[in-house]
Order: structure tokens, then sequence, then C-alpha cells
């Protein structure tokens, strides 16, 4: 965990929730998960990367084989690859025909468990501790932002599933200061499936989210800071004015 995202966690997570409404729950990333699909056979999850490469072996030259281009030794080929693969995942014990015909049951499994929300948080009041993205306005001119559990996804690290980011609608005028800004939003959030593409640092990134928020408060480090009478240190101070690629002054000593 960051120094900044820490301060958020230990100042932020039980101080201010009273004072917003008494329904609003702080939540961890973990809540928005929907449990109930996430254990599921998964054929793939255990094989070796040699025993995935026969399977791909095995899929593309299959595929292959009815181009009619191919000469009969091309093709004689071709199937001694096959041939070969499938005897190879034999000898390990696995049926490369069944577990060729379990990809697409696999897939779907694996994208109902990234997409799915626990639905005691659909319609929900939360408070939640994350990154923030920036992001181009909604369609009616509203910011938006995307929160995520880990800064550098979507820039340097892939998206998250889309049952671990939020699409945040801000209305008030709060903006991120600097790429991957922690933060905590508290809003109503509801279940709705976004697909939005833009620019992030190294190019167009997919964002997929399985949430939507209203933004009813937003809370920064410095506010959480703030609200505990505690000023800022210098180190905080120079680490955000470096991710604005700004420059930032130590403040003259007590007296000056």
């Amino acid at each position: 965990m960051t120094r900044a995202l820490g301060i958020i966690c230990a100042f932020g997570l039980g101080l201010s929730t009273h004072a917003l409404h008494a329904e609003t729950q702080a939540i961890g990333w973990e809540d928005l998960i929907d449990q109930s699909v996430q254990s599921f056979e998964d054929p793939y999850r255990n094989l070796t990367y040699d025993q995935l490469d026969a399977l791909r072996t095995i899929v593309r030259t299959r595929a292959r084989l009815d181009d009619p281009a191919l000469s009969d030794l091309q093709k004689a080929d071709r199937q001694a690859q096959v041939d070969g693969a499938v005897a190879a995942l034999a000898d390990d014990g696995i049926d490369a025909d069944w577990l060729i015909d379990q990809r697409w049951v696999v897939a779907d499994r694996r994208e109902q468990a990234a997409v799915a929300v626990n639905p005691e948080v659909d319609g929900a009041e939360v408070a939640l501790v994350g990154f923030a993205i920036s992001a181009p306005s909604d369609t009616d001119g509203t910011a938006i932002v995307y929160l995520v559990p880990e800064r550098g996804m979507c820039s340097h690290m892939p998206p998250p599933n889309p049952n671990q980011m939020i699409r945040a609608r801000v209305k008030t005028d709060w903006r991120p200061q600097f790429m991957h800004e922690p933060v905590r939003l508290t809003g109503k959030v509801v279940t709705e499936e976004t697909s939005h593409s833009f620019h992030i640092v190294d190019g167009l990134v997919p964002m997929r989210a399985s949430l939507v928020m209203e933004v009813a408060q937003v809370e920064t480090v410095q506010d959480m800071r703030a609200s505990m009478g505690l000023q800022k240190d210098d180190a905080l101070l120079r680490a955000e004015a470096s991710k604005r690629g700004g420059v930032h002054s130590p403040p003259p000593p007590a007296g000056n």
C-alpha cells in the first residue's frame, strides 16, 4: 500500500461516514465481487505452459488442414503435428479433444466471475478508497473518473476486472490532480456494465466497468489530513508534485 493511500485508510474510513448519512457503507474492493460465481471448475487452471502450447498447436493446425492450397505432403506434415501434440497430452493423462470442447464453457465462467457484482452493493450508498483516473466527460457533460484498486492499473498495468473498476460521475468541482491520485469517493453505486476506450499514457485503453457511481463527496489525502488538523508533510508534497510533473519548494522555516 502506498503512503498516500495508507493515510486515507487510516484517517478516512471511519471518521466522516456518519457526517454523510447513516446508510453510507465504508466498503473494500472485495465487497464489490459476487462471490457466488468465483468458484468453478476450470480444467485449464493447472496446465503447464507446454500443455497449453500443445492445445494451441492442435487447434491452429487443425484449422489449417482445411486449406485447399496444401499439398498432400503438407497435410501429412500438419496431421503429424496434431497427432504428436495429442499423444503428448495423453501421456500426461489429458484428453485433448474434451479439453478443447470445454474452452468456451470455461471462457463464459471466467467472464461471469470477472463482471458479476455483489447484489448487496447494487443501489447502495458506499464510500470506497482507490486511485482515480481522469476520463472524457459523459455524454451529458458530467466529469468522469475511473476508480481502480491499485496504482498503475490501466496505464503501465492492465485494467482490472470490470467488477473491480468503477465509472464515477463527478458533479463536484474536484478533478484528479495527477494520474492515480489516491482518493475516497462516496456516492450511490448501481450495477451497469459500461465499455469505453480512451488514451491513457501508453495508448488507447479499453475501460470496462460493472459499476457506475454518482459521486456525492470526494476526499483526498489533503482532506483527510486537514480533518485531523494535520499539515501535509513535505515528502508527500514532493511526491505529489512529481506526479504532476511540477517542482515543489519546501516551505520556509517557521518565523521567516
